[in-house]
């Protein structure tokens, strides 16, 4: 069980990069695409309408989500707490739901794919799939919890070389300039 639920933290980790990822680009790319530029592909995906919430970016919202289930996690794997568990599985049922709504319309109403969207879509998958296996096999608590400072400082070293890790990614990654 205990490696299930470091499996959980660690495919949320994964889902905070993407959302991340994606969040910065809402925040520091698309401000600087010159008006009327033709975009195709994933920044077809990103610059859609379905991929806000108002004015706030989906990514952000995904963002929050995931760094919610890396804290649940962590809490989960520390303490084993029933109540927990009782929250994460209608969570991650809703965000398994809404990544395969969004799976929808980059197939059939945008016709473009963005692979930090599908990233975010497999990892809500797999954490259901493995809440889903955890409740199956009786819960968490038929295993000892780890200790708290232990899992949070490796939680928090681990997310936050994955974060730098995201940040250095924008620099790599072929994504519209301006003037280009």
């Amino acid at each position: 069980m205990n490696r299930l639920i470091g499996a959980f933290i660690f495919t949320a980790m994964l889902g905070w990069v993407a959302s991340i990822i994606l969040t910065a680009i809402h925040f520091w790319v698309i401000p600087i695409i010159p008006s009327g530029a033709e975009l195709r592909g994933p920044m077809l995906v990103i610059t859609s309408s379905w991929a806000y919430v108002g004015p706030v970016p989906l990514a952000a919202i995904g963002a929050v989500y995931y760094v919610v289930m890396i804290a649940l996690g962590a809490l989960w794997l520390s303490t084993k707490s029933e109540t927990i568990e009782r929250i994460l599985l209608p969570v991650t049922a809703f965000g398994f739901a809404a990544s395969m709504g969004f799976v929808y319309l980059q197939l059939f109403v945008i016709e473009a794919i963005c692979p930090f969207c599908m990233v975010s879509a497999a990892a809500t998958t797999i954490l259901f799939g493995i809440e889903l296996l955890v409740k199956y096999r009786g819960g968490a608590a038929l295993t000892p919890s780890l200790q708290a400072q232990t899992v949070w400082a490796t939680v928090f070293v681990v997310t936050a070389f994955l974060t730098i890790f995201a940040m250095w990614s924008l620099t790599i990654l072929p994504l519209p300039v301006p003037g280009a």
